[in-house]
């Protein structure tokens, strides 16, 4: 079954991954007595690296308990039956034969070859590391054994804490930390690191992936969602009941699951580690999937009096997309007809060819199109052409906001002289702030957007009343650690640049509210991170913005789902005037994150106020 969790980018030992200068891995390792005569326990030893890293070890013995045939981490699981009494120490490994084993399952053997440190991803991904046996030779002694019976993982057996705070004198690493499975969860699970592991009746807390995976909780009340996920809530609730899935099976036969339904019965395999989640029960057996039922939502119509402002990340919308009519759809049906809509990841007209191509018109009017194809308005629309390859996203896509208006509802003030490179400012006109052009780019010769979006800012005029609205995309969080990395807490290097974006964003939001104090500003978009996050205290500031979906109750507040956890990337601040209202509506509107057949895998936001 071909994934992307399965590429093996380098089996390093620990010599290897030393040389890489990492100081966290430098950790001095005892030298065995007996390293013809080791146990699986004593290679996996009692930290995360093992005492034999580099070293050949000689007929290791134990039962298959399953092979792996496809990929490129071709191998199988070796686990003794014969366990020792310390709870720290995995009974099993990983034995990597590059390519498919011509061992089976219930085959007791010996092995000879080298235990190395596999880090998935390699050293600069901060990963953990998977203990292996490499360049094997394997000798069957005999057939049709019992597999171990599997390790039963439920919320009883995972320790509530998270991780250990990493040894600062190894810059943060838990790598030579001995491992405390009673009171950690990552060290519990690293002490079944390679052993075949079980959970029961567990609920799905990410949909099936394009790489036939899954995530499921095995504690059915940590942090739950409304509708059957868990929520991450904060950067000390990491969520501890979260496993990724994966199965030996065919891809074909992968259940399409979503959000709420449930692996009903046993799941059983082999504990795994990888790039892409990190610990994960590579399946030999699928529980039998059992839909919970789970239905898109649908949000309130607007009154003839509030002004519904929506956001929307389409995910590299380009005209060759087979997703208008659904997205058109989810506009029209899902999101009511907002009057305006920021749109994020608008290609060009060609989307991903890389040939100067930036005016993205057909890729909008195709949607336009389609929106009203579906019921919906003949929206108008306004934007930006970024300069070619500066504003990041997906090669030759030239990503960019859009804003789409229901003329018959709003009006758009334009004011000429926006472009690519003039930044937008702000003038006081009879005792009023206005745009010195409309649309206008917030500062984009700012050092903060280098490769990133720029926010696209605009006036409109509902019902009279002057609506200054902010479209952001901000930069991702590509590059930041895992929160199964080595390193505790794991480093989020992606702030730095979205902290000085945010810092930009309300600085202009400042020189307008300087101007007219009680001006009624919206500052939307991919923020790319969380409502309780560092970017978004920025981006409030002293008070001149609020994230309003900070309104809803917590087991409300997600936008995006990832690794099994439903988490906010989406919002909408509203300046003072907004939130003083009182009669603010703010609506997750769950269409796609919760879904194996989402169009995007971003939820839109939609508010609705009265100016």
């Amino acid at each position: 079954m071909p994934s992307r969790s399965s590429a093996r980018l380098a089996a390093l030992t620990v010599a290897a991954v030393c040389s890489a200068a990492t100081a966290a891995q430098m950790v001095v390792l005892p030298t065995p007595a007996h390293a013809d005569s080791v146990r699986v326990h004593d290679i996996q030893g009692t930290t995360r690296i093992s005492p034999f890293a580099g070293q050949k070890v000689t007929d290791v013995a134990g039962i298959v308990t399953a092979t792996r045939a496809y990929g490129s981490s071709k191998g199988f699981w070796l686990q003794d039956p014969t366990p020792d009494d310390n709870p720290a120490t995995s009974e099993g490994v990983f034995v990597f034969t590059s390519s498919a084993p011509k061992v089976a399952a219930g085959d007791a053997v010996t092995v000879t070859g080298t235990v190395s440190e596999y880090v998935p991803g390699g050293t600069s991904s901060g990963n953990q590391s998977v203990t292996e046996i490499t360049k094997p030779t394997v000798t069957t002694v005999s057939t049709g054994n019992a597999v171990p019976a599997p390790v039963v993982v439920d919320e009883d057996a995972v320790p509530d804490a998270y991780a250990p705070a990493g040894d600062s004198a190894a810059t943060g690493s838990i790598n030579g930390l001995a491992l405390d499975p009673s009171a950690y969860a990552l060290d519990y699970y690293e002490s079944l690191e390679g052993m075949n592991v079980q959970v029961a009746d567990a609920r799905v807390v990410t949909a099936t992936d394009p790489y036939s995976e899954l995530w499921v909780t095995v504690k059915p009340w940590e942090h739950r969602s409304r509708r059957g996920g868990t929520v991450y809530g904060s950067y000390d609730a990491q969520n501890t009941g979260r496993l990724q899935i994966q199965s030996l099976g065919a891809t074909a036969d992968f259940p399409k699951a979503d959000v709420g339904d449930t692996l009903r019965g046993t799941t059983t395999g082999p504990l795994d580690f990888n790039q892409f989640g990190g610990y994960t029960l590579v399946a030999s057996r699928l529980g039998t999937l059992e839909s919970g039922g789970l239905e898109r939502e649908t949000t309130q119509k607007q009154s003839g009096r509030e002004l519904a402002v929506a956001t929307y990340n389409v995910e590299n919308l380009d005209p060759s997309d087979a997703t208008f009519e659904k997205h058109a759809s989810a506009i029209v049906h899902n999101l009511q007809s907002p009057d305006i809509v920021s749109l994020e990841e608008i290609q060009d007209n060609n989307g991903a060819k890389d040939d100067g191509t930036v005016d993205a018109d057909r890729t909008v009017t195709k949607l336009i199109d389609a929106i009203a194809a579906a019921g919906g308005p003949t929206y108008d629309w306004r934007s930006i052409n970024p300069v070619n390859d500066q504003d990041g996203g997906e090669p030759g896509g030239n990503i960019r906001q859009v804003f789409l208006f229901n003329p018959e509802r709003v009006s758009f003030t334009d004011r000429a002289g926006g472009d690519s490179t003039t930044a937008v400012g702000v003038t006081k006109v009879q005792g009023k702030a206005r745009l010195t052009v409309s649309p206008g780019r917030i500062d984009p010769a700012n050092a903060a957007w280098s490769n990133s979006r720029k926010p696209l800012a605009g006036e409109f005029v509902f019902r009279g009343r002057t609506v200054f609205v902010i479209a952001n995309h901000l930069n991702s969080k590509g590059g930041d650690q895992g929160l199964t990395s080595q390193y505790q807490p794991p480093v989020r290097s992606s702030e730095i640049q979205r902290h000085a974006q945010a810092t930009a964003v309300n600085a202009f939001v400042e020189d307008i509210l300087s101007v007219q104090k009680n001006a009624e500003v919206v500052a939307l978009g991919d923020m790319n991170d969380f409502e309780f996050s560092g970017t978004t205290k920025i981006l409030e500031g002293d008070g001149a913005l609020w994230s309003a979906i900070k309104s809803l109750p917590k087991s409300e507040r997600y936008t995006y789902d990832y690794q099994g956890n439903q988490q906010v990337l989406d919002q909408i601040l509203v300046s003072p005037a907004i939130r003083r209202g009182c009669d603010i509506e703010y609506d997750s509107v769950h269409v796609n994150s919760e879904f194996h057949d989402q169009i995007s895998d971003h939820d839109p936001q939609v508010l609705r106020f009265r100016p």
